[in-house]
C-alpha cells in the first residue's frame, strides 16, 4: 500500500507560502505558511505539518482501538480521541516532543481494567504511534 501526498511552495521560508494536497482530494491546495505553522493557533489561515502528523495518529490510534475491543469481543458505540502534539525549540532548532492522545469512549458490556488493557495496546502497535516512537506518547483513556 502507498499513499501520496504533494506540497509545493513559494518565496522564503518566513515570508512564502505553499499548498498541500493528496491522492483522495481530502488536501487540495491546503493553504500552509510559516503564519499558519508558528503564529495562527486557530488555524483559520491554513494547516501545518504538525497538525497533519496529528490528525493522522488520531485517526490511527482510534482505528487501531476498534480493532483490538472488537478482536477482544467488544463492539464500540463510540470512540472519540484527540491527539495534542507538543513542538518546542530547543538548541538544534524546533522538534517535535511529545504527543499526547486525550480518548473517550462508550463501550458496552466491557470493564476500566479491559478497556485500558485494549487501549494501551491500540496505543503500542498502530502504525502512527510505531513511526513516532521516538517521541513520548502518553495517553489518558476515558470509558464512558
Amino acid at each position: 500500500m502507498k499513499r501520496k501526498a504533494s506540497a509545493q511552495w513559494h518565496g522564503t521560508g518566513k515570508e512564502g507560502s505553499g499548498s498541500l494536497s493528496s491522492t483522495s482530494g481530502v488536501l487540495n491546495n491546503t493553504p500552509y505558511s510559516f503564519l499558519t505553522r508558528f503564529m495562527s493557533e486557530d488555524g483559520k489561515a491554513g494547516t501545518n505539518p504538525e497538525e497533519l502528523i496529528a490528525a493522522g495518529h488520531a485517526a490511527c490510534f482510534t482505528m487501531a482501538l476498534s480493532f483490538q475491543l472488537s478482536n477482544a469481543g467488544f463492539i464500540p458505540g463510540e470512540i472519540n480521541t484527540e491527539a495534542i502534539l507538543n513542538m518546542e525549540q530547543g538548541e538544534k532548532g524546533w522538534s517535535v516532543t511529545g504527543i499526547h492522545l486525550e480518548v473517550n469512549a462508550s463501550v458496552p458490556g466491557i470493564d476500566d481494567a479491559k478497556f485500558q488493557e485494549l487501549a494501551l495496546g491500540a496505543k503500542q502497535n498502530c502504525p502512527i504511534s510505531r513511526l513516532l516512537s521516538t517521541v513520548e506518547i502518553t495517553m489518558t483513556a476515558v470509558l464512558k
